[in-house]
């Protein structure tokens, strides 16, 4: 890649943090990447598109960054560790602010709500590796839907990036009740065989 396209790259990034999805425009991401603003449309066509590719290229060294602490992950407790340690570092770095934009774009842009949702897949292919390892021989993987678990994980933490903003003593309660919720998954592993049968048999119908 080209030292002008990461440079746009970076830029549209920075003016979306800076200005907001309404703010970006082919002058505020030339203005941030310090390139002419013709160079956006040479390079990517249109401002939509450059939005997609910074997205993605954002998301795809995030999830590369975390890719290890996922690997390492051994119980639903510590995969929520590693949630709340991302978050914090999202937080940090401004990226938490970069996807409330692109979720509010997305309402009124099918391109970028295509965007968006392919950036937070690559999320959940990872979520959905470590549920797989871990739920493999538990009552629970009989009845879970892991690939619609690692949505719902995935939409959790979303859900409680932005409610952090508004709520923060609130979003900290529902992330200690997620932790409470691993641990009770975490007993049902613990549970005999005569139990563990009679718990499967009691999802089983409580599914239907």
């Amino acid at each position: 890649m080209t030292d002008t396209k990461q440079r746009l790259l970076d830029g549209t990034l920075a003016a979306l943090g800076e200005h907001g999805i309404a703010g970006v425009s082919a002058r505020t991401i030339a203005a941030a990447a310090g390139v002419n603003q013709a160079l956006v449309f040479y390079h990517y066509g249109t401002v939509e598109e450059l939005l997609a590719a910074a997205c993605r290229q954002a998301t795809l060294a995030r999830v590369a960054a975390y890719t290890e602490h996922f690997a390492a992950v051994t119980s639903l407790r510590e995969l929520l560790r590693v949630g709340r340690m991302l978050h914090a570092e999202e937080v940090r770095q401004g990226n938490v602010s970069v996807l409330a934009h692109m979720l509010a774009a997305g309402q009124h842009s099918e391109r970028i709500a295509e965007t968006t949702a392919a950036a937070l897949r690559l999320w959940v292919v990872e979520i959905e590796k470590v549920l797989d390892r871990l739920l493999a021989g538990s009552p629970a993987a009989e009845i879970a839907d892991v690939p619609g678990l690692a949505r719902a994980v995935s939409a959790a933490f979303i859900g409680l990036e932005l409610y952090e903003g508004v709520d923060e003593a609130g979003a900290g309660q529902a992330l200690a009740a997620l932790d409470r919720l691993a641990v009770l998954i975490e007993v049902m592993d613990d549970l005999g065989p005569l139990a563990r049968r009679a718990l499967r048999r009691r999802l089983t119908r409580g599914g239907r």
